[in-house]
């Protein structure tokens, strides 16, 4: 049995020939002449129309290609054109489905390719800058080249698959039949698979020959553009020997240079607005070296500010020296005027400071399968899914919330500045820090007990202390309270919103936190961005944090507008990036903040701002000309061996240490809590459990006597009877009727939110050591 001679399909080669195409109901299939090339199906009704007449095209980039039996396919871009095909033969319809494959891949890759290809090296003859991107643009033609003969390999491959698995098949049931009437049929079966495979083979060859063409042409070209990169990075690198070898030299040669001591009354220093010597000899830089953003935020852009901003005569720059030019300057020697002033605060100079400890107990290596506990958990709140100590670490909440005030420096600098304005982006700078904490740490602190207390006494060492207490259960709610000797009182009452999302755990605090500051009587408020643990399930546990904060001077209406942007795979800025604008209360932009919440943050002083052109999202963004910007904050390294410390910072180990005369509810009492620390965690787990039980029993023995309390006399025993069957209620229905024991609840009048604020009286029992009136919840 002989098969008509045909062409064989290649990758690439316009193909043509004869089908029948279904047209109606009454005339049915219609011989019809079909081209395809371009990755274009297009039809005739007969050779001569070619020139002047096509009845139809079809782009195969968005076709499907369906084969529906021995001769019959169809080709369909979602809807919109459909053809029904038919083949003489199975042999001619495979031939087609070839063709049509190929050409098919090859329009989706030409197709990709076409909306990267806007740098392509321009027709004229370039000149001695555009060679290196002309031979770049060679090199990504001859690349793209290729790779779309990689792609037809591809496919070829695959067609062989295809087919050489239905040859063997056929093969297969050839020799399980007996000689009769079904052989003839089985052999033709088989010829016509081997064919088919004939041809696909024969497909395979050429791209391969194509391929191989190609790669000979072009590898002495790309061996010897090889050779020009290593000799040209040879050269650079030998280039910047050179340049770090004289910039060591000026180094050496600056330090040994005879520099005037920074003094603000040397008359000499005038004409340059009153900054040291030092200032002197690096002001001629400051023309060239400005602010240079990480990434253009959606909201803003940042640009240079004119150099004429940054010279000024010493007539007019006493408007804004205090702020800008002299921000260093200025806490440097407030801080040495603190340190002379006989008045100031200094009482850890009489005896010395406590050492603390700098190591825990390595955490333990438990395994324990997550998804078993939090399976039935999805769609809960945190504070109520019964988790053991092996997802925890070995803190609470109320020592979590202490942790803010681990750089509390930023509001000591903040209670020193004479600008309202500067001063809020030391407390923008401190609202960041808290976060930084968070970037490592995957475990759940503990849930606070009802009443539990937590003291941090730092009065000494750093010039406060402060004071947390669980004031609710239900909602779980925690009050802070912290003041300073240098002026700052910071509180804030939060509590915690958390929803299991099966992938993801999302933690929304609830509440606000606010500073006041003695000297000035400003008053700043904000409230928390949302946490996301990603990863619950499968993979590394990860942290985020997400959203916008608004931090507000209620005495002068100041504003900051800090936005702490979303990891995203797909974006090009810097991961966990925060940017900022302070603004006056006419919404005038006075400062620029930059950075991300895990490691620093800079803020630069804006000299004029404008409205620049529209962002991806047609918004107008203002474009802000900003000085060169300075580093406000920055994250202090984790002590060695953090990583097997539940990553915690100098600062969190040392809040679970055990300390004499706190109070009898303080967390560091806490039995579970402290088994974990030591590594027990099974006893810990027990504990817990005793715990959270004995807790259970006080809120209902509470809401009983609250009930009894409510009633008449002659409604006491119905009353009671009710409360009974209410305890199998859920919790969640219920208020705590508990009465804090450090804070009372008031109206904030500057803020006019209602939140627990402390009333006093901790540190004076704490002195005379009675504790009598401290509930028993250990």
């Amino acid at each position: 049995m002989s098969e008509p001679k045909s062409p064989t399909p290649t990758p690439g080669d316009t193909y043509k020939g004869w089908l029948f195409k279904w047209t109606n109901y009454i005339k049915g299939y219609q011989r019809r002449w079909f081209v395809l090339s371009n990755g274009l199906l297009s039809y005739y009704r007969t050779q001569a129309e070619m020139g002047h007449t096509c009845r139809g095209t079809i782009n195969l980039a968005t076709a499907n290609i369906a084969v529906e039996d021995s001769c019959n396919f169809v080709i369909s871009n979602g809807g919109a054109q459909t053809y029904h095909l038919k083949a003489s033969s199975e042999v001619e319809r495979q031939r087609w489905i070839t063709a049509l494959e190929l050409a098919k891949a090859k329009a989706v890759h030409m197709q990709a390719e076409s909306d990267d290809s806007g740098d392509d090296c321009p027709t004229v003859p370039p000149t001695a800058g555009q060679g290196g991107s002309c031979r770049n643009s060679e090199i990504q033609s001859t690349l793209r080249t290729l790779s779309s003969k990689v792609e037809d390999l591809t496919t070829c491959n695959d067609l062989i698959v295809k087919h050489g698995s239905a040859l063997q098949r056929s093969l297969s049931e050839l020799e399980g039949i007996r000689v009769g009437g079904d052989m003839g049929d089985k052999i033709r079966q088989v010829t016509e698979r081997a064919t088919l495979f004939r041809i696909t083979s024969n497909a395979m060859i050429n791209a391969c020959r194509d391929f191989l063409s190609l790669a000979q042409n072009h590898s002495k070209r790309w061996q010897k553009a090889l050779q020009t990169e290593r000799d040209q990075r040879i050269r650079l690198e030998e280039t910047l020997e050179q340049l770090a070898k004289q910039h060591n030299h000026l180094e050496r040669a600056f330090r040994g240079a005879t520099v005037l001591p920074p003094s603000f009354s040397n008359p000499a220093l005038g004409n340059k607005g009153g900054v040291s010597g030092k200032g002197d000899a690096s002001d001629e830089d400051d023309d060239n070296e400005f602010f240079d953003a990480m990434e253009d935020p959606a909201e803003f852009i940042t640009v240079p500010a004119d150099p004429k901003y940054h010279r000024r005569s010493g007539s007019n720059v006493s408007g804004f020296s205090s702020e800008t030019g002299m921000d260093d300057q200025s806490v440097n020697f407030d801080e040495l005027s603190l340190a002379s002033n006989p008045e100031s605060p200094q009482p850890f100079e009489l005896e010395p400071v406590r050492q603390r400890r700098t190591r825990i107990p390595d955490k333990p290596n438990y395994y324990l399968n997550l998804w078993s506990i939090m399976k039935n958990c999805i769609g809960k709140e945190l504070s109520k899914i019964p988790m053991p100590v092996n997802f925890n670490e070995p803190l609470s909440m109320l020592q979590r919330l202490s942790e803010d005030l681990e750089y509390y420096e930023l509001l000591d600098k903040a209670a020193k500045c004479q600008s309202s304005l500067e001063q809020m982006c030391y407390v923008a700078a401190f609202t960041v820090s808290s976060y930084s904490t968070t970037v490592h740490r995957t475990g759940k602190p503990f849930n606070p007990l009802l009443g539990e207390t937590f003291e941090l006494d730092r009065l000494r060492d750093c010039g406060y202390r402060s004071l947390c207490e669980q004031v609710s259960h239900h909602p779980p709610a925690a009050a802070h309270h912290a003041v300073s000797e240098k002026g700052w009182t910071l509180r804030q009452e939060i509590a915690l919103a958390s929803k299991f999302r099966g992938k993801y755990l999302s933690i929304m605090p609830l509440g606000s936190i606010q500073c006041i500051f003695d000297k000035s009587n400003n008053h700043y408020s904000w409230k928390k961005v949302t946490t996301t643990v990603h990863n619950i399930i499968v993979g590394k546990l990860w942290i985020d944090q997400s959203g916008e904060i608004d931090v507000v001077n209620h005495r002068t209406g100041d504003r900051c507008h800090l936005k702490f942007a979303p990891y995203s795979y797909f974006s090009r800025d810097v991961p966990r990036k925060v940017t900022g604008v302070v603004t006056d209360k006419d919404g005038k932009a006075h400062y620029v903040l930059s950075g991300t919440w895990d490691e620093k943050m800079e803020f630069s002083r804006v000299m004029q701002s404008s409205k620049g052109e529209n962002g991806t999202e047609g918004k107008q963004r203002t474009v802000y000309q900003t000085l060169k910007a300075k580093e406000i904050w920055r994250k202090n390294p984790l002590p060695e061996g953090a990583e097997n410390m539940y990553f915690f910072s100098s600062l969190a180990l040392t809040l679970n240490e055990p300390e004499e005369g706190v109070a009898p509810t303080d967390s560091r009492r806490r039995p579970d809590q402290r088994l974990m620390e030591d590594g027990r965690w099974d006893e810990a787990n027990a504990e817990k459990q005793r715990l959270e039980e004995k807790q259970r029993t006080a809120r209902r023995e509470r809401e009983r006597e609250a009930v009894k309390a409510a009633s008449s006399p002659e409604e006491a025993d119905a009353q009671e009877t009710g409360t009974e069957a209410s305890e199998v209620s859920d919790e969640s229905t219920h208020q705590d009727n508990h009465q804090a024991l450090w804070f009372e609840k008031i109206d904030d009048p500057a803020s006019g939110e209602t939140l627990h604020v402390y009333k006093g009286g901790y540190w004076e029992a704490k002195d005379q050591g009675s504790w009598d009136m401290c509930p028993d919840i250990f």
